[in-house]
């Protein structure tokens, strides 16, 4: 069990647990449109095992068991995501009745819990059409996404707690574009400058579009990693700057500041769109709330054969998980005051924080987790960060991109041959902190 208290977090916080839609929701049915991931995950070598989503936790038919697995454990809020395929699945145009009619289900039953929605719009499930006009490297792509955002703030918006724009633009644009580890896994350093501007474009259009038709308690969410060097020698220090820039500061600097980070820049420039400076003002567009992903550290040393970005990333002392990342607590509460100190006033919430381990529902190393980085949160509001809330990823076990089915990150196991859940020894930490409870009506 946890070694804190609810009450710890103040009489206001909330607690949830987070997904995706891709990852959980399989039901490539009922008029959804194809996506990124349908194509990329079919793509021989770019997925272990070759697996995809189709199925995945056959969420679009079992949501009523995870909500309720939600409301059990005493969460407060679930955070979900919307498949844009699903609603709208040309990108553009005509609308996908049956997946108005799934999401109106799904948010319905949230609020029949007493379960807050906070919904993201964008979890890196790009509808395949507007790849084909050249997806995050075309400048319409705001406009594009603008109009998926209304629909969702016409349709569901007076039902949402809060509505998030994108998933971790870093992953949307470097991970995706610059490495290609994610779809549609271009490695292609102008592909990743302009990626890395027209997402928080699009963002900026999205929350401008959405004021417009009346969208309140609006946000984005990016993914953090405290940087280190390697050694304490000047050039690995340089390196982790440089990567602290790539992660973290040419979104925060760009969305808070209006301006991107001059040493990223100095890779990117001759790569970036003519008429990217003209657009920050979209960009950094006035937040309600901003959303904080947190996993892990990197060290990081000197590398000039690298050439554009002369860094690599070498492996580090402290226990890992079962995906390789280390165990940094200490990383969340850095990050949350940095934020708060350095970039904004307004509430933070962490979005995502959570472990891959191994099979099975005794995890003992993942509660440890758990109980270690909630400490950091605490820690983080005593020295002035004003966290609202904790999602803790994931609820089930699911697709996790390109690992597949082979890394675990739920509070919930899930038997992906008989979609049978099981709730572990981590949702049990929860739930008794939660409610106090040790022993749930959810078999």
């Amino acid at each position: 069990m946890f070694s804190h208290k609810r009450a710890d977090f103040g009489e206001d916080f909330l607690f949830g647990a987070a997904t995706a839609a891709y990852q959980i929701e399989g039901g490539q049915t009922d008029g959804r449109g194809s996506s990124i991931w349908d194509t990329f995950s079919a793509t021989p070598g770019n997925v272990h095992n070759g697996e995809t989503g189709k199925i995945a936790c056959d969420h679009y038919n079992r949501w009523p068991e995870d909500l309720d697995l939600l409301a059990d454990g005493g969460f407060d809020a679930y955070r979900f995501s919307f498949s844009w395929p699903r609603l709208i699945p040309e990108g553009v145009g005509t609308v996908n009745q049956k997946g108005i009619d799934f999401y109106d289900r799904l948010i319905d039953g949230m609020l029949e819990r007493g379960l807050k929605p906070f919904a993201t719009l964008y979890h890196w499930d790009l509808p395949s059409a507007l790849q084909d006009k050249g997806g995050w490297l075309n400048r319409d792509i705001a406009n594009w996404f603008a109009e998926y955002a209304v629909l969702v703030q016409s349709r569901f918006g007076d039902r949402l707690e809060t509505t998030a724009t994108i998933n971790e633009p870093w992953c949307v644009a470097f991970l995706s574009h610059m490495l290609g580890v994610h779809a549609p896994g271009y490695r292609d350093i102008r592909a990743a400058a302009r990626a890395s501007h027209h997402v928080l474009l699009a963002h900026g259009t999205a929350i401008n579009a959405m004021r417009a038709e009346g969208g309140k308690n609006l946000g984005i969410v990016c993914n953090f990693e405290v940087a280190q060097g390697a050694t304490g020698k000047p050039e690995d220090m340089g390196a982790a700057r440089l990567w602290d820039g790539i992660f973290n500061r040419w979104y925060l600097d760009g969305l808070f500041k209006g301006k991107y980070p001059a040493d990223v820049l100095a890779h990117f420039a001759p790569h970036m769109p003519d008429e990217f400076a003209e657009d920050m003002a979209v960009v950094s567009t006035p937040l309600d709330w901003f959303g904080v992903n947190y996993y892990t550290r990197g060290l990081y040393e000197h590398a000039p054969e690298r050439g554009a970005f002369p860094l690599r990333k070498v492996d580090g002392p402290l226990e890992k998980t079962a995906i390789g990342w280390e165990i940094f607590p200490e990383g969340l509460e850095e990050i949350l005051t940095r934020i708060s100190a350095d970039y904004t006033d307004i509430p933070l919430y962490v979005t995502e924080n959570g472990m891959a381990e191994v099979e099975g529902t005794d995890d003992p190393r993942r509660v440890a987790y758990y109980d270690g980085h909630l400490g950091a949160v605490l820690a983080a509001k005593r020295r002035g960060a004003d966290v609202r809330g904790y999602f803790g990823w994931s609820l089930l076990d699911n697709y996790e991109w390109a690992e597949g089915y082979d890394k675990r990150f739920g509070l919930v196991h899930v038997d992906y041959k008989t979609q049978k859940r099981t709730p572990k020894s981590s949702y049990r930490a929860f739930q008794s902190l939660l409610t106090g409870a040790n022993r749930s009506r959810v078999a």
